[in-house]
């Protein structure tokens, strides 16, 4: 009998979700389309500001995690709240809860990965750094590369350590999401 995810050490997570990267898939910006269609009939529309596509799966080109992220901005902690519970209702999971920052997924299950798997970051508005790195990378596949190569040099030294992975791109993540915002100014 399998374990359920609550009675499952970290640990014991990493090794049924390893990190594994792919090639780029053409297909995330349709999963993503047909997600965002999908979160945006479950919440009334005065609870959203935005939905974005986010993640190296929104960056042209590069190799990543079969995983797309899309980040949902609303208005302020009581959307925050509502938003969540609404997509727990509707099968989604949380992952991880801060006073202004949620993370659910969808996708995950007792035998490893599903087909498509997603991870929803619901954050108050203007909350949204990864806009910034994504636009930048996609404007400059040179410093694309740049990190697909990163994330290729980490992937097996991380396979069984999501914390160790996420870590060690955030000196890279932030040098270029602050370079584009001194750039871009106020986009978003």
């Amino acid at each position: 009998m399998n374990k359920k995810f609550e009675q499952m050490s970290l640990k014991e997570l990493w090794q049924l979700f390893p990190i594994f990267l792919v090639k780029h898939n053409k297909e995330w910006t349709k999963w993503y389309e047909e997600e965002r269609k999908s979160i945006l009939s479950a919440l009334p529309s005065k609870s959203t500001k935005r939905i974005s596509h986010i993640g190296s799966t929104a960056i042209s080109g590069i190799w990543a995690k079969n995983i797309v992220d899309i980040l949902v901005e609303v208005n302020d902690k009581a959307d925050l709240d509502f938003v969540k519970n609404t997509l727990i209702n509707k099968g989604w999971l949380c992952m991880n809860m801060t006073e202004a920052r949620i993370t659910l997924n969808k996708g995950y299950t007792e035998q490893g990965f599903a087909e498509r798997v997603f991870h929803l970051h619901i954050r108050i508005v203007g909350d949204n750094d990864e806009l910034y790195f994504r636009d930048y990378l996609n404007e400059h596949k040179e410093i694309g590369k740049e990190y697909e190569v990163l994330k290729l040099s980490l992937w097996k030294k991380f396979e069984h350590d999501r914390d160790g992975y996420t870590e060690a791109k955030t000196d890279f993540i932030r040098k270029y999401t602050n370079l584009a915002k001194s750039l871009y100014g106020k986009r978003y």
